[in-house]
């Protein structure tokens, strides 16, 4: 089988993950390559993402590194037998290869975290606010609302957002784009695995000059992988050390954000001290320009 021109984050994350594996049980390559039945420099193009590793191969190299976790092992077999087709497939012309990495890492993930700091998140975004964002790119608006049905299919996975308050402020297309995506935010946190905080311009405890992050949760805590957001570079992460950094970082801004939007409350005070009462008091002040 020839090696692949294009590697997937999933494809190259699975390989990376054996050969964590693989140093774990102080193998060499062409150790555990005789036990596979591998020849020459095909370990390495498997580790690297570039070569598929049939199922069969996979128990082998798994029993070997002595795995015996079944999520963790499920998750592995998954990330194995995909193809990495799915709707986003269709898009491979019009977006960038992380999109498309972070499409396919949605569709799997067991729940979601974001962080933001100037934009609302992608999943959370109206029509209008996105083609602002996407200056008007039809295919790829298209792509973000399709991302969006993520959060609305059976099963989904939880969704948990802190926006930061200067996110809410930008008027990006302006009052009524910006008014529409506010009341958008207090819909969708009427779905019940969807949480929104927002953290406020007066919180002292944390630097908000952290770039925005999606930390998308596999089947396995070993399996979790963050995407790092950045205009033109963004890039992601898998290493267990630094994943979990992200993890407590996560932790550390939703006790410091203010309580979840609850559009289930009665009318919120603009005054009151949570995520509701200073989006209504924002909402208010678009309102009047």
């Amino acid at each position: 089988m020839g090696l692949r021109s294009g590697i997937t984050e999933r494809q190259r994350r699975f390989g990376e993950e054996l050969r964590r594996l693989r140093e774990a049980a102080d193998l060499s390559g062409p150790e555990i390559g005789e036990l596979l039945g591998m020849k020459g420099p095909a370990v390495s193009h498997t580790e690297a993402g570039r070569l598929t590793l049939n199922v069969e191969r996979l128990h082998v190299w798994l029993d070997t590194c002595q795995v015996t976790d079944p999520d963790y092992r499920a998750g592995l077999i998954a990330m194995c037998q995909s193809n990495s087709k799915g709707w986003w497939s269709d898009f491979r012309p019009h977006v960038h290869s992380t999109a498309l990495d972070l499409a396919e890492l949605e569709a799997s993930a067991t729940g979601l975290d974001s962080y933001q700091t100037l934009l609302i998140p992608g999943l959370l975004q109206t029509k209008a606010y996105s083609e602002t964002i996407l200056e008007y790119a039809e295919k790829k608006v298209e792509f973000r609302r399709k991302r969006q049905h993520v959060l609305n299919v059976e099963n989904a996975p939880p969704f948990r957002a802190v926006i930061h308050e200067a996110a809410l402020h930008m008027m990006y297309g302006g009052p009524t784009v910006m008014r529409d995506q506010l009341n958008h935010l207090v819909e969708v946190a009427r779905l019940p695995h969807v949480t929104i905080q927002i953290l406020p311009f007066d919180c002292t405890a944390y630097s908000s000059t952290d770039a925005p992050f999606v930390l998308a949760h596999g089947r396995h805590h070993r399996l979790d992988t963050v995407l790092l957001e950045h205009p033109h570079n963004s890039s992601f992460l898998g290493d267990p050390e630094g994943v979990a950094s992200f993890r407590r970082k996560f932790d550390q801004l939703r006790s410091l954000a203010l309580p979840p939007l609850d559009s289930a409350a009665a009318s919120p005070s603009p005054t009151s001290r949570d995520s509701c009462g200073l989006l209504q008091h924002i909402r208010y002040k678009v309102q009047g320009r």
